[in-house]
């Protein structure tokens, strides 16, 4: 199960981006990749098509999971996540300050 989910906060631990934070636009659970908002910038080259220009286009590339940290709404720390069980559901908390994060 992951535990982060599109429209999070996160803080970027890891890599040429450290400490910046931003909302996860993109999740592949299969590469165990996201992709953040303003984060991981590349320059991408195209050719010129009949649709779309050429150049160079600045893009977001993914992030390896294990370089963010979930931003707790709460408490505004970044902590790990720990599952609850609450009337058969299984919910995300926040480790730090224990609350259940939406």
């Amino acid at each position: 199960m992951l535990k982060l989910k599109k429209k999070d906060m996160v803080l970027v631990i890891a890599g040429k981006d450290k400490g910046k934070k931003g909302e996860i636009k993109e999740i592949r659970p299969g590469d165990r990749k996201v992709t953040v908002m303003g984060i991981n910038i590349v320059s991408k080259h195209k050719k010129t098509t009949k649709d779309k220009p050429g150049g160079i286009h600045k893009i977001e590339a993914p992030l390896d999971i294990s370089n963010v940290k979930l931003v707790c709404p709460k408490c505004g720390k970044p902590s790990r996540v720990k599952v609850v069980i609450q009337g058969g559901d299984k919910l995300r908390a926040c480790k730090e300050c224990g609350e259940v994060i939406v």
